[in-house]
């Protein structure tokens, strides 16, 4: 490739006289005479000091700026967004969660396209932020990697996130104290990382490696390690190795590099979240994926992986026995992933995984194929009349099969967590919580409060529940998420009432609720959406333009009359 053809974008920016203004700008931020020449590497960092996530990720992108520069280019770091998730959980601020992945997105792609850079390496450590990336990337379609920030260590006594959700489901329950409530909060994050098991930051860092999008062993590294530093200096190198060869994201991004995410996300028992978020990156990548994808690819996908939320084992003990790159290739043996997609690398998924060595003898956090966790996938598509448009349940086995109970309705997360803690949920009962959707909260929030609250009140087994909102990957239990249509689009789940029977039957997929057509229909003729006090701003334009959690919730703008 020529000089001019390696800075594709940056050279409409940079060549020429007419160009002399951005070039004096560019010396005022560091630019020297040189570096002109140069493929120019937006290194887009979601640092902040809002969540122990991404509080380190500063230092992770002056590396890869490093690596950029030594490979060939320039590295140019921004900044863009986070929230925190574990912070907001439960608040009326976990509206703006999924709503910050559009907004991340949007302002990688903004800078990217704005500044003419020539490839993107893009460094994520929460939930949102992460698929966010991969967003921007698809659209604009230069050469990239991602990097993933890394899990947090484990807390005392094998702590994390989670473990304070359920203690305080614990504490209501009068089974432990509030020192010892306190003690776990104290404990339980003990620096920079993503929470710490296969929730939906590792799921979805594990699902982006899988794709192709970073480098082998990105997902699976501890947050504060020199492996992450080094990971970080390899992917700037990395994407001018990319322009060099010129492989772009689409190349990557096919239908089947989500095949691939979509077996190891159920391999590792990942998160519900990873369906929202795998069909929304497909939409930007322009790829037909659907939830019955999901269905077809569980039903020959075994879960291997013995992770929590609902299993034993947290992350940083993945990273020890050989993080996912080892349970990749017994995968691939098995004929379960397309060895011929390319990837970050320069080379196929095959070509990776060559030579990569077995898990050492004695290790029980992936499982063989003769001794699955489950031998189908844990994330099951339900149908029925209770969900027309499909949901999306989370169920490991471990929780039964099969649940039918009598509903209990709120109307927002916050009146099902207070009867819970207030001990009026009970056996039996099915928690429906509703106008929690995409449209309805606006902001589609997680429900790991109520989750959470369940199991610290020993309910986990006895208790249902089901909502048009999502759930966090910390979540488990017999839980179903993502109905549709959500209540605020008058789906049938705005139409229940409390005694109403519902069955949850996870073996034939079906989701239903026991009433007629008649009576189904009598309700809906006087059912009205309640008012929104959202009137404006961020989670009012999201509003106007969310697609159902069916189609990834992605905004989707009005049509362009020409």
């Amino acid at each position: 490739m020529s000089d001019k053809e390696l800075r594709r974008y940056s050279r409409v920016v940079v060549d020429g006289d007419a160009q002399a203004p951005s070039r004096a700008m560019l010396r005022a931020v560091g630019f020297e005479e040189d570096d002109f020449k140069r493929p120019q590497i937006g290194i887009a960092s979601t640092w902040s000091m809002v969540t122990p996530c991404n509080m380190h990720i500063s230092g992770l992108a002056d590396e890869a700026a490093a690596g950029a520069n030594e490979g060939g280019g320039k590295g140019v770091i921004f900044n863009t967004i986070s929230v925190s998730d574990g912070i907001s959980m439960g608040t009326p601020g976990m509206r703006y969660s999924l709503v910050s992945r559009e907004i991340i997105a949007d302002s990688i792609e903004a800078v990217a396209g704005a500044e003419g850079f020539d490839g993107v390496v893009a460094i994520g450590g929460c939930d949102k932020n992460m698929p966010a990336c991969v967003m921007a990337m698809a659209r604009l379609n230069r050469p990239a990697v991602f990097v993933y920030g890394g899990t947090i260590r484990p807390g005392a006594k094998r702590r994390d996130i989670v473990s304070v959700f359920e203690a305080v489901g614990a504490r209501s329950g009068g089974s432990i104290s509030e020192l010892e409530l306190l003690e776990v909060e104290q404990t339980a994050i003990p620096g920079p990382g993503a929470c710490g098991g296969m929730y939906t930051a590792n799921t979805m860092a594990s699902a982006i490696e899988a794709m192709g999008m970073s480098l082998a062993n990105s997902s699976a590294q501890e947050a504060v390690s020199s492996d992450k530093l080094a990971d970080c200096r390899r992917a700037g190198a990395a994407v001018v190795n990319l322009i060099r060869k010129d492989i772009k994201p689409l190349d990557i991004l096919t239908k089947n590099a989500f095949e691939n995410a979509i077996t190891v996300v159920i391999a590792l028992g990942g998160s519900t979240n990873a369906v929202l978020h795998l069909l929304a990156i497909a939409r930007e990548a322009d790829v037909d994926l659907s939830l019955d994808d999901f269905t077809r690819i569980g039903a020959k996908t075994p879960v291997l992986a013995d992770l929590r939320p609902s299993g034993k084992y947290l992350m940083s003990e993945l990273i020890e026995v050989g993080g996912i790159q080892p349970l990749m290739k017994r995968l691939l043996d098995k004929g379960l992933l397309h060895g011929d997609c390319m990837t970050v690398t320069g080379k196929t998924l095959a070509e990776n995984l060559a030579n990569v060595a077995d898990y050492p003898d004695g290790q029980d956090v992936v499982r063989e194929f003769s001794n699955p966790i489950k031998p189908n996938s844990h994330l099951a598509v339900l149908y029925g009349n209770l969900a027309p448009g499909g949901a999306v349940a989370k169920i490991t086995g471990k929780e039964g099969l099969l649940f039918e109970g009598k509903a209990r309705v709120f109307h927002s997360e916050e009146e099902s967590l207070q009867a819970i803690l207030d001990g009026k949920i009970n056996a039996g009962d099915v928690i429906v919580i509703r106008y929690e959707g995409p449209k309805g909260g606006p902001g589609m929030r997680e429900m790991l409060s109520p989750t959470g609250a369940i199991m610290g009140r020993g309910l986990g087994s006895d208790v249902a529940l089901i909502t048009d909102g999502r759930f966090s990957g910390g979540s488990h239990g017999f839980v179903v998420g993502h109905v549709t249509p959500e209540a605020a689009a008058g789906g049938p789940i705005a139409l229940v009432e409390d005694g109403d029977s519902i069955r949850i039957d996870a073996q034939n997929m079906e989701i239903s609720l026991g009433i007629d057509a008649d009576e189904m229909a009598a309700r809906r003729a006087k059912w009205k959406r309640p008012p929104s006090p959202v009137t404006r701003g961020a989670l009012a334009k999201y509003r106007s333009s969310v697609s159902s959690a069916s189609e990834g919730a992605v905004t989707i703008p009005s049509a362009w009359d020409e």
